[in-house]
């Protein structure tokens, strides 16, 4: 079955803009590099992904985690979990998940630049 990223691209742009969400604002919730965010939601550079960059995309899209891997292979994306929403600790949980992956991204961004720093020469 081919992977339809033209897909992948249009649902994207699509719930960012119902959540009015930026780019800058979904590689923060997601902990996906700018730059990715990027190349998917303009859908040019059709490249396969890892599963769990298009897992965390669904997630900070409010979507099923599998979401967006189901538009890839043409398949009806699933259903959002439930979660009981009068529970306050929902939004807190969510708060420090959108949270611990923007530290994850910004920390794999510290470690290639030392990467690229500790190969130059004086």
């Amino acid at each position: 079955m081919a992977e339809n990223w033209s897909a992948v691209a249009e649902a994207m742009n699509a719930r960012a803009a119902e959540l009015a969400l930026k780019q800058k604002e979904l590689a923060e919730r997601s902990g996906v590099s700018l730059a990715i965010v990027r190349e998917m939601q303009q859908g040019k550079i059709q490249r396969r992904r890892n599963p769990r960059t298009l897992e965390a995309l669904s997630i900070a899209l409010d979507w099923h985690p599998k979401h967006l891997i189901s538009v890839l292979q043409g398949k009806t994306p699933p259903e959002p979990p439930a979660l009981a929403a009068d529970n306050p600790l929902v939004p807190l949980l969510n708060t420090i998940i959108r949270e611990l992956r923007g530290l994850r991204a910004q920390v794999g961004t510290l470690a290639s630049r030392l990467d690229d720093g500790s190969h130059r020469k004086d």
